[in-house]
């Protein structure tokens, strides 16, 4: 089999030949010898089934691994003639003819896509400038005071005040959809903080008003995007029981047990250390924000436009099916029914993304580099470390959530957002201690 291939640019090459029909005929014979060992067909002996019945009952799969069989040859023949590693090649050729002819012969062209050669010299001049942020006297002392409010006491009201915004309240209540109570509405003295948010909306605030010894029936609508299905949408009523109201009994100070709880590996902990550890957290907060917010998304829009490569035309297109899957997550049902019918205004949308994946992808390769440059690294361990602590924040079994992300394919891009964070970490860290 005669190839031609050649580089189109820095991450593209193609390759086209003339797979012969005889070519094909070859491997189907041997296919079907192999096939003929071990198959069982009515009728036949074991490893005695004629090549002819064989055909007659697989020849259509037999025909088509035998082309699969010769095409994997051709990709193999252009790799060598283009001095590729296997390594250097990125994801699964695109097929730009595929033409049986009478004979039996069959026209391929493909384009294969590999890793580009990136070089980055200068990209320290894309870091922004920028300053430091400082922290104020009274950010440490508002910090401090909510501090103070979230490890003080509770304590109840007397008299017959009306429960507002902040207090506490102990109550019985049951949740009912018509005059039928579902599962899990129902909680007795339980103790919730109105304005927390961690109800459904509108049910803290219909405790707002009232007493101690009071009941409200409080009505609320389940929102659709709510995760019990059988309540999602609805209207519910809960018929609630107000026991007791409770605030905060929040100290002017800050106690030595309280000292000793927040500064626990000190000691001897004082207010002056707080004060400087607050202080530093605070600016450790505010320096995070920055690098995220004001300087990552500058520095990858400058190392975007700076330095110029080719990309691979596969990942490439595959950045721009994803984006355009994403389009119809959420679309209405007469919107994509009008896709359906025009396929033109589909390629169009398709094709929209086209920039949008350039930039992505290009920033992938960017990333990958800048990571080897400054070694920055990423452990499997790492990114199971972090799925871990992300599922016992929510509440959930870790080595479900993990395997749950396993099962999506998305623990590449997982490890790829830790590397990109890590990254710009140091970058900005290193450009930090020069000021």
């Amino acid at each position: 089999m005669e190839v031609k291939a050649k580089k189109l640019n820095g991450a593209n090459a193609s390759a086209e030949a003339k797979i012969s029909g005889e070519v094909v005929k070859g491997k189907e014979e041997k296919i079907l010898k192999t096939l003929a060992k071990d198959a069982n067909v009515a009728g036949f002996r074991k490893g005695k089934v004629p090549t002819s019945v064989l055909r007659a009952r697989y020849g259509e799969k037999v025909k088509t691994d035998a082309e699969q069989e010769a095409v994997r040859e051709l990709y193999d023949l252009a790799i060598k003639e283009l001095g590729f590693d296997e390594k250097d090649v990125v994801g699964e050729p695109i097929f730009s003819k595929f033409e049986r002819s009478e004979s039996g012969d069959i026209d391929v062209e493909l384009k294969i896509s590999y890793k580009p050669v990136i070089k980055l010299e200068g990209y320290e001049e894309c870091i922004p400038e920028f300053k430091l942020p400082r922290v104020t006297k009274a950010e440490t002392d508002e910090r401090i005071k909510n501090l103070l409010r979230a490890n003080a006491p509770l304590k109840t009201i007397e008299g017959k005040r009306a429960a507002k915004e902040g207090d506490f309240v102990v109550i019985d209540f049951e949740g009912f959809i018509g005059d039928v109570a579902f599962e899990g509405g129902k909680a007795e003295n339980y103790t919730l903080e109105i304005g927390s948010k961690s109800f459904i909306e509108g049910f803290e605030e219909g405790l707002v008003g009232v007493k101690a010894g009071g009941s409200k029936d409080v009505a609320v609508t389940f929102p659709q995007s709510y995760g019990n299905k059988d309540l999602s949408g609805k209207e519910a009523v809960f018929k609630v029981k107000l026991h007791e109201i409770k605030e905060k009994d929040v100290s002017e100070e800050i106690s030595e047990e309280l000292l000793k709880k927040l500064l626990p590996n000190e000691p001897t902990p004082t207010k002056e250390l707080l004060d400087e550890k607050i202080k530093e957290q605070i600016k450790n907060e505010k320096i995070s924000k920055l690098y995220h917010e004001d300087l990552k998304p500058k520095f990858v829009e400058a190392m975007v436009q700076k330095f110029d490569f080719d990309l691979p035309d596969y990942i490439v297109e595959q950045e721009i099916d994803v984006l355009f899957r994403n389009t119809f997550v959420n679309i209405k049902p007469e919107e994509l029914e009008e896709y359906k019918k025009d396929p033109k205004k589909t390629q169009e949308k398709r094709e929209s993304y086209r920039g949008e994946a350039h930039n992505s992808v290009k920033l992938t390769f960017i990333v990958s580099e800048l990571a080897l440059l400054n070694n920055i690294n990423v452990t499997d361990q790492e990114v199971t470390q972090m799925i871990y602590f992300e599922a016992i924040q929510y509440g959930q079994e870790p080595k479900t959530h993990f395997e749950n992300y396993k099962k999506q394919g998305v623990l590449p891009a997982i490890k790829m957002a830790m590397i990109e964070d890590r990254l710009f970490q140091t970058l900005f860290d290193k450009a930090n201690k020069g000021k």
